[in-house]
């Protein structure tokens, strides 16, 4: 899988997903720490990379937006050490892999995970 881990995410995190043979890079690995949400949310569309994030703007912009892609894993943890992150995304790609690539937002937290696919349709 192709991943795109936002700020907080721990470059710790980004190597472990590496060492189990997925295609992950952190914004600051190309220097774009400052990217905008909307065009951090492009440049995943366009490479076909999940975005990891702690960050919720990115589920709102998805929302409204009514595209299928890029999938996003929302990580709402308190304990956000390495350790945790890559326990809770293991468990993601143990579990919900096909969400995650037909589109899909994920939010994570210490207990639990939602999966809401993409795009979302509003209820009228």
């Amino acid at each position: 899988m192709r991943f795109l881990a936002d700020m907080g995410i721990s470059q710790t995190t980004v190597k472990w997903l590496r060492s189990e043979g997925n295609d992950a890079i952190h914004l600051r690995d190309e220097n774009l720490q400052t990217l905008e949400d909307s065009l951090i949310i492009i440049k995943a569309r366009s490479e076909k990379r999940i975005i990891l994030t702690f960050d919720l703007d990115f589920a709102a912009l998805m929302a409204v937006s009514n595209e299928k892609f890029p999938s996003i894993v929302i990580l709402r943890l308190k304990n956000q050490k390495y350790s945790n992150q890559i326990s809770k995304i293991k468990s993601i790609l143990d579990e919900s892999s096909l969400s995650l690539m037909n589109g899909a937002i994920i939010s994570v937290d210490e207990s639990s995970f939602r999966v809401k696919h993409l795009p979302i349709r509003n209820k009228d």
